[in-house]
């Protein structure tokens, strides 16, 4: 498939589904800074989304992925999905039969991207779309499907409550993340009971409600410092009174520092260029 950019047309596209093959992969560079979302849909193959540049956020009913650069999402096919891309975007897409590797992820993830997966991507998204099955693209095809199969599961994973009252209350969350607010404030908004708001969140999540706030705070903090947003930024926009004490939550969240982060994952995308 082409590499798709701000300038492809309608019929640069060609619906992975249609196309049969096991394997089919594209290359995606936008240079647009801003927000580009697609609405809720689904592929009857599996999907492997690679950032280079840039961030994705993956909703999936159930739970809410994040993507940052030299990480990948893998939405296994027919899931009923939701992409939203923040910043400029650049990446590589790959859809999958689902018949293709029994090893291949049942359920949504997201995935560390090592050197070699991210070369594959690229190969294959210089093939043409109707490609030559045998000899060298096959060979190709089945060392990338063994470390889709093995790439290593990150944790950038926000379950998400199916209780519409819990979606109601999570959806103010999100839309004015820097309002700390307390338990007692958030369950009256929510029209339950502390006792309540407890327990559903705890059901429905498997989190109590402190670490449910907390691993949204992180997930929205990796998508806005891959979108350009500055340290100081991101802690101000989720109501942190000092940048330390919003660095010491990421360092015990994610076991590094948001500058440190960013900077290897930019690294590791330079050293691939």
């Amino acid at each position: 498939m082409p590499i798709l950019t701000d300038t492809s047309v309608a019929s640069d596209w060609v619906e992975p589904d249609e196309v049969a093959r096991s394997v089919v992969t594209y290359g995606i560079a936008s240079k647009k800074i801003g927000t580009i979302e697609l609405d809720m849909h689904r592929h009857a193959k599996g999907q492997i989304l690679l950032v280079q540049r840039g961030a994705l956020s993956c909703r999936v009913e159930g739970g809410l992925w994040i993507v940052p650069p030299q990480s990948a999402v893998w939405i296994p096919g027919g899931a009923l999905h939701a992409i939203k891309a923040t910043g400029a975007l650049e990446g590589y897409s790959a859809f999958v039969a689902t018949d293709a590797d029994a090893r291949l992820p049942q359920r949504c993830c997201t995935v560390s991207v090592k050197p070699l997966l991210r070369e594959l991507l690229f190969r294959a998204a210089s093939l043409p779309v109707f490609y030559e099955e045998a000899g060298a693209n096959s060979r190709l095809m089945a060392v990338l499907l063994d470390e889709i199969a093995t790439a290593e599961v990150e944790d950038l994973h926000l379950p998400m409550p199916t209780d519409a009252r819990l979606r109601d209350l999570i959806d103010l969350m999100m839309a004015a993340p820097s309002e700390r607010g307390t338990l007692e404030g958030w369950a009256k908004q929510a029209g339950l009971s502390e006792r309540t708001l407890v327990r559903l969140i705890s059901r429905e999540t498997g989190m109590s409600f402190g670490r449910w706030r907390q691993q949204l705070g992180v997930m929205l903090a990796v998508q806005w410092l891959a979108g350009g947003a500055s340290t100081q930024q991101v802690a101000a926009n989720l109501g942190y009174e000092s940048v330390p004490s919003f660095v010491t939550m990421f360092r015990k969240t994610l076991g590094t520092s948001p500058g440190r982060y960013m900077a290897e994952r930019h690294s590791g995308r330079h050293a691939s260029s």
